[in-house]
């Protein structure tokens, strides 16, 4: 785990499919986004995304969260199509940010350092959580997996 440090994540076109229940259905998610982006002639533009946007204390099968792919070029905001999903256009924001180094199942002390760190720092959340993967799982042992967490934040006050 690297040290955690503010960031400005730069504004982002992006193509959204959102997600309820089980995290094991990430992999299939992404087949799911990134087969649409293809389809729809697009250009994936960064690294793919998710955004938590219930607590991480909720049981999985509760969990809403929403899977992002940048893509680049001037593409319009359009609301979910029938395949659920979307484009969205993300302004920036100002973020705790931490690089999370092996396999997903052992980020939460990642997290934990996160909001420990913001916290000190008088910052407060400003959004939901997200995570942003550096890492293909077909190709990248999980030990190797490079996952850096980002917790939007403000100036506490």
């Amino acid at each position: 785990m690297s040290e955690p440090t503010i960031v400005m994540v730069e504004p982002a076109t992006v193509a959204v499919l959102g997600m309820t229940g089980s995290f094991a259905q990430i992999p299939e998610g992404y087949g799911r986004l990134y087969g649409w982006v293809t389809a729809h002639g697009l250009q994936p533009a960064g690294m793919p995304s998710a955004v938590y946007l219930t607590m991480p204390d909720i049981p999985e099968g509760d969990a809403v969260w929403e899977l992002w792919a940048p893509v680049g070029g001037d593409v319009p905001e359009a609301e979910a199509d029938e395949t659920g999903i979307a484009v969205r256009h993300v302004p920036g924001f100002e973020a705790v940010s931490v690089m999370h180094i092996g396999p997903y199942d052992s980020i939460p002390p990642t997290y934990e350092a996160a909001m420990r760190w913001m916290t000190e720092q008088g910052h407060q959340m400003a959004g939901p959580p997200m995570e942003r993967y550096y890492s293909d799982p077909e190709k990248v042992p999980p030990e190797e997996y490079q996952t850096e967490v980002l917790l939007p934040v403000r100036q506490a006050g």
